[in-house]
């Protein structure tokens, strides 16, 4: 599909973890239109937290970023195909409606939330973080990762069988006016010959040869090729790879597209940092809703102790490709999602809170447990000695965490935003 709606890119397959926001952190972004993550929502953590760490930051966190489904959990991929309005999916039919929205190229800003640790260490996430059960399903669940989507199933009934409470203290600050931020409804219209608003340009490489040793990462970060390999030519023949260059005129239209390589396998891979984490910044907007971790929460702020089988704070529709968790949310209302659901529910109540999500339908299961807030920004203090806490999925270490939205900051390319794609 990509191929036949003409749109040039170059193929990466990374080698290890943080191979990937290793490469977005020094990329020259002026060669680039887009970056394109094929895989689960783990690899899109990693390029957007690479940007964010580049001194200009500011100009490399407005790069449109796309996402094509191969992972086992593919949640910003749903939200993507049910923004556009496609029926609820997974597998190769969320791959195949994912790569359509992704050729018509249509870009829409896209909220980031700012996640501090106990250790004072910042990230961006786009997606969700956890504590408690979903938290432990999707760690513990690593070790099923070859059973696809069908992991989180398997994960979900071991873990009700040992069903655990968390103490803790959650704190945030509530989203009075949180109707601030309305998406723009927007009608799209596709030619039938399939004609998209891209504009073509000479694509200057072919193959993927981008930062898949070390001898070429020097010429990856400084935007030139190796000596020893020519840039190829519009008359040059296909490379071995079967991809072809283009021959138009001027300066490549790219979607760069990163694919998720054999992920290192090991009980603290969520736990990784880059591999030159002690000399690099996270930068980004400041966190003016947050006080130090280490502070009280301001006093606008609420906070509620008690204990917690879960707490979520989502920003995105769904936090799994059949989880369809807040079925308001925006790409870019400017919220942060806070549900929690407290000690005390059965697990049959909990069963059925989690098949109604699949539909969307669980907040009209009026459970007296489970509780959902728009905030702006949020506190987890966990009282519980030992516990799982992720962003994005990944493992993060357990303590102290906060965040807050900061909205708009980055481009998602959705293809449309809940649009109607017609023909004529």
């Amino acid at each position: 599909m990509i191929t036949e709606a003409d749109v040039s890119f170059n193929l990466i397959q990374t080698e290890r973890q943080n191979h990937a926001r290793e490469l977005v952190h020094g990329i020259s972004l002026a060669e680039w239109d887009g970056i394109v993550a094929i895989s689960g929502d783990g690899l899109l953590h990693e390029v957007i937290n690479g940007l964010m760490e580049r001194p200009d930051w500011e100009e490399a966190i407005k790069m449109p970023l796309g996402i094509l489904p191969c992972g086992s959990g593919n949640a910003l991929a749903a939200a993507i195909n049910c923004s556009a309005g496609f029926e609820q999916v997974l597998g190769q039919e969320l791959l195949t409606n994912c790569t359509l929205l992704l050729c018509h190229g249509a870009v829409s800003p896209l909220d980031l939330v700012s996640v501090t640790t106990s250790s004072g260490s910042r990230s961006f996430s786009f997606l969700s973080v956890a504590w408690g059960f979903i938290s432990d399903v999707d760690i513990e669940s690593e070790k099923y990762r070859h059973m696809g989507s069908a992991r989180f199933t398997l994960g979900t009934m071991v873990r009700l069988a040992s069903l655990t409470t968390y103490r803790g203290r959650l704190s945030y600050l509530p989203a009075l006016d949180r109707t601030a931020h309305r998406p723009i409804l927007r009608s799209i219209t596709m030619a039938a010959n399939g004609s998209l608003p891209f504009q073509h340009m000479p694509l200057h490489r072919t193959v993927s040869d981008m930062g898949l040793c070390e001898e070429r990462h020097t010429f990856c970060f400084r935007g030139v090729e190796p000596a020893d390999e020519p840039i190829p030519s519009p008359s040059s023949p296909p490379c071995s790879s079967g991809f072809h260059s283009s021959s138009f005129n001027f300066k490549t239209l790219t979607e760069q597209l990163i694919s998720d390589g054999k992920r290192f396998q090991g009980t603290n891979t969520a736990m990784a940092t880059p591999t030159n984490s002690s000399a690099r910044q996270m930068r980004g907007p400041p966190d003016d809703f947050l006080a130090p971790l280490d502070q009280p929460v301001p006093k606008s702020w609420v906070t509620v102790e008690d204990d917690f089988v879960l707490v979520l704070a989502i920003y995105q529709t769904h936090l799994g490709a059949d989880l369809f968790t807040a079925p308001f949310a925006c790409f870019n209302d400017g919220l942060i999602h806070l549900c929690y659901v407290k000690a005390g529910i059965s697990r049959a109540a909990l069963i059925r809170l989690f098949l109604a999500m699949e539909k969307g339908t669980h907040f009209e299961q009026e459970c007296p447990h489970l509780t959902l807030l728009p905030v702006r920004a949020f506190r987890i203090e966990p009282l519980t000695r030992k516990g799982i806490l992720t962003i994005d999925g990944e493992r993060v270490e357990y303590g102290p965490i906060q965040g807050q939205v900061h909205h708009g900051v980055a481009k998602l390319i959705t293809g449309s935003n809940r649009v109607k794609i017609t023909t004529f």
